[in-house]
Parts: C-alpha cells; sequence; structure tokens
C-alpha cells in the first residue's frame, strides 16, 4: 500500500487511511456484505481512470476521450455476459440502492406493487419497505418465513394472487438458508409478474455452483459487486433470456433508466475494477474460495449452537448465519458493541418478530467470507466461536442490568437518557475488561498468520 505522495500532499488523511488498514488486519471482519478487494482490483480502482468523464454508453458518449474507456466498459459488459450467460448487462449503476431503484423505474409506474421479504425477517429496505423509496413511491408487500422457518411459497403464491404484483422480488440480506429461484419463478409467472433476483450477497456463490442459479428463471438479475465477487463497490444489471422474451424492450427501459434517467457519468474506474473481479471470479481458487466459505459457515454454525448460541432457522447453508440474542439476555446492539471491542466485527441485526426498534434489534449478523478470503478455514473457524462464545460470557459478568437497559431502550416508558447512562456504564465495563482485551490480543496474533489482499504487513 504505496501512500508516499499523499503523506506529502495530506498526512492527515494517510495516517488515518493507514489506521484503517491496520485495523482491517487487525480484526476478524466478519460482516457478511464486506470482503477484500484483491491488490489488481484496488490498482484499477484507484488508477487514472478516475479523471475521465463518460456520459452514456460506449461508442454512444457524450464526451469526447473514451477511446479506451469504452474498451474497458465493453470488455466488463462481454466478461460478464459469459460468465453469467445472459444476454444484457448493464455495468455502470453505481450500488446496489440505486441499480435497484433504476429496475422499478423501468418496469413499474407510482403505485404499482412491489414484493420483497420483510426486513425483520432479512429482507433489504430497496424490497418495499415502507421507510424506503421503494415501498413509498410503490405498494410494498411484504412476504416472511412459514412455521419451518423458511419461506412459504404457498402462502407467497397467495400474497401475490391476491395484491397482483408487478414486480417479485428475491433475495434477502439476513437469510442464511438457499433461494428457491425456481419456485420464486412459478410464483411471479402465475401472476404475470417480473421476477427480480437480486444476488447481491451471494453472487461469488451462484458463479461458483455453489448456490442455485436464478438465470433461468429471473427476468432481471441485480447484484452489487464488492461482496462474495471480491471487486470495487458498484453493481450490475442483467436481463435475462426469460426477460427479454416477456418484453423485447426491457433491455433499452432499463439503460435508459441508468443513464440518463438517474445517473450521470459512470464511474469508470469503478468500471475497470468490475471487469478485473469477473476475470478473477474465473480462476479455480474463486470457486475453491467460495467452497470453503460455505464449509466455514457450516462450522462455525455448529460450534456456535454447542456453546448455546440460537441461530435462526437453525443453521445455514449460504455464507452468512443470524443470531437471536435473547437467550444471552443482552441486547444486539449492546453485543455488536462488545464483540468488537475483542477484535471480531459483526453487525447487529433484527430478527424473525423482533419487538425491538431497529436501531436496537435483538440480533447480530455475522458471516465467513472475509475471513476465508484471507485463508482461514475450519480450524480458525472452531477458533472464532471459542472467542465469541468467551466474549458474550464476560459481558454477562457486567454489573448492567440488561433488562433496564432493555426498558429504557424501546419499553413502555422508555427513557433515553437512563439508556445513556446504562450504555456508558456498559463502554466503561467494556474498556476496563481484560479478559476481551486477551481475546483481541489472541486475534491479532492469529490474523498475522493470514494476510489481507492489498496491505503490506
Amino acid at each position: 500500500m504505496n501512500l508516499k505522495q499523499l503523506t506529502k500532499i495530506d498526512p492527515e488523511i494517510a495516517k488515518l487511511i493507514q489506521e484503517e488498514a491496520k485495523r482491517q488486519h487487525d480484526v476478524l471482519e466478519m460482516i457478511p456484505s464486506e470482503n477484500y478487494a484483491s491488490s489488481a482490483v484496488l490498482e484499477a480502482v484507484g488508477s487514472v481512470l478516475a479523471n475521465k468523464y463518460s456520459e452514456g454508453y460506449p461508442k454512444k458518449r457524450y464526451y469526447q476521450g473514451n477511446r479506451y474507456i469504452d474498451e474497458i466498459e465493453l470488455l466488463a459488459i462481454e466478461r460478464a455476459k459469459k460468465l453469467f450467460k445472459v444476454p444484457h448487462v448493464n455495468v455502470q449503476p453505481y450500488s446496489g440502492s440505486p441499480a435497484n431503484a433504476e429496475i422499478y423505474l423501468a418496469v413499474m409506474k407510482p403505485g404499482d406493487v412491489l414484493m420483497g421479504l420483510t426486513l425483520s425477517f432479512g429482507g433489504h429496505l430497496t424490497h418495499g419497505s415502507p421507510v424506503s423509496m421503494s415501498g413509498t413511491i410503490y405498494k410494498g408487500i411484504q412476504y416472511d418465513f412459514g412455521k419451518t422457518g423458511r419461506i412459504d411459497f404457498d402462502e407467497l403464491g397467495k400474497l401475490a394472487k391476491k395484491y397482483k404484483p408487478k414486480v417479485i422480488v428475491a433475495s434477502t440480506t439476513a437469510y442464511p438458508r438457499k433461494l428457491d429461484f425456481k419456485e420464486f419463478g412459478r410464483v411471479a409467472d402465475s401472476v404475470g409478474a417480473y421476477l427480480l433476483a437480486d444476488i447481491s450477497h451471494i453472487v461469488g456463490l451462484v458463479l461458483a455452483g455453489c448456490h442455485p442459479d436464478p438465470v433461468p428463471y429471473a427476468h432481471i438479475i441485480m447484484t452489487t459487486t464488492h461482496k462474495t465477487i471480491r471487486g470495487p463497490r458498484g453493481a450490475m444489471i442483467m436481463v435475462t433470456d426469460k426477460g427479454l422474451k416477456k418484453d423485447p424492450d426491457l433491455a433499452k427501459k432499463i439503460d435508459r433508466w441508468v443513464f440518463p434517467g438517474l445517473q450521470g457519468g459512470p464511474h469508470d474506474h469503478v468500471t475497470a475494477g468490475i471487469a478485473v473481479c469477473l476475470k478473477e471470479a474465473t480462476r479455480p481458487s474463486f470457486k475453491k474460495c467460495q467452497e470453503q466459505t460455505i464449509r466455514n459457515c457450516q462450522v462455525l454454525a455448529q460450534e456456535l449452537i454447542k456453546h448455546d448460541f440460537n441461530l435462526v432457522t437453525g443453521g445455514t447453508d449460504n455464507h452468512l448465519l443470524l443470531i437471536d440474542t435473547h437467550n444471552k439476555g443482552i441486547n444486539g446492539r449492546l453485543l455488536a458493541e462488545g464483540i468488537e471491542e475483542a477484535g471480531i466485527v459483526l453487525n447487529r441485526n433484527w430478527v424473525p418478530n423482533d419487538e425491538a426498534p431497529p436501531f436496537f434489534p435483538n440480533g447480530i449478523r455475522l458471516g465467513t467470507p472475509a475471513l476465508s478470503t484471507r485463508g482461514m478455514k475450519e480450524k480458525e473457524m472452531k477458533k472464532v466461536a471459542d472467542w465469541l462464545n468467551r466474549a458474550v460470557a464476560e459481558m454477562q459478568t457486567f454489573p448492567v442490568d440488561y433488562q433496564e437497559w432493555t426498558a429504557a431502550a424501546y419499553g413502555k416508558n422508555k427513557d433515553s437518557e437512563g439508556r445513556k447512562k446504562l450504555d456508558k456504564k456498559f463502554h466503561d465495563c467494556l474498556h476496563k475488561s481484560r479478559k476481551l482485551k486477551q481475546i483481541a490480543l489472541e486475534i491479532k496474533n492469529l490474523c498475522r498468520k493470514f494476510p489481507v489482499p492489498g496491505i503490506d504487513y
């Protein structure tokens, strides 16, 4: 990581970047939507391509000087089309949320029905949540799990027949099971809806053959490029043969809403990074890492169950775990903050039927993509489970009344000032805890054996 010029020009920013690099190196990054881009991707993103403006599409730009930019974008498109086996790809979306918005604008009118998974059951804000534009401009109808703790397609079918959605979204951000795209396709076809497969989380698993492929069943596929596919922070929208059969102009409609509908010039340096990660995804080592990601997650699940962690759906068959924290007696927000003090970075998360507000959820979400990218395997996952158990056990000994905290945070007589006082008491205990510091040291020692791509240590 060469910051020679930056250090000369802006030592403050250089120092902060160096500190962030050190943080990434010394902790276990377990937020399942995070991963490490390769050194090659980072070089592309940090290149002179950031200087260029390229409104429009290849060979149809509104600015001169795009000869090589056109070649880069066309290369990214062709690589994606070949990898995913789809006839059309747009690589210009800035990120996943605007990409979903561009899709909705292309195929729906304000007030049309959009069906997606309920937020507390693992859905995403852009899949029809009422606090998002997707549930404000459109009528968001939410589906959730059945009695088995899995998506109930009989209930999904009944909802679809009742509300006649224009778009059904097959996607999650915190669902630890495989998505049955064939069943989603059946339901969508039964009511004439578009099926959008948002595979942002699982794209790497899909490409490696570790997860069912949505291409035969979906009309439109969206994915971000910075999660399991290990690229830069961007997104792609793909139209399938099934989508073009439903509407021959579907690709053109989506392209128009990407530009000029919602975006200006594409981020050419990100497009290059996407092209690089797509090439890297063809390597045997990529497939092996995706397979290891799942094995790691399953071993971690088994070990956590031994330590009496309550896993939503009872386990996992993908890259993530969702833990209901009720039985540990500590709110998910506090657990996430305390576990970070011990050197493990994950995130607070809603769990099914959570009675708490989203800022104080009773769950934590974690996954194994980043650890697997670093080369960690089953042996290390057993250590991670032990560290998690030790960290939670330590927090359970703190002289903090967690029930009082819960009542103050979101009870009938909630007391924000009282909750802040308890927060301070909790954090004072965190910072003084020798046991948490010891775990963090053990983790730091482990991390030295597993370099982070793009960070020289």
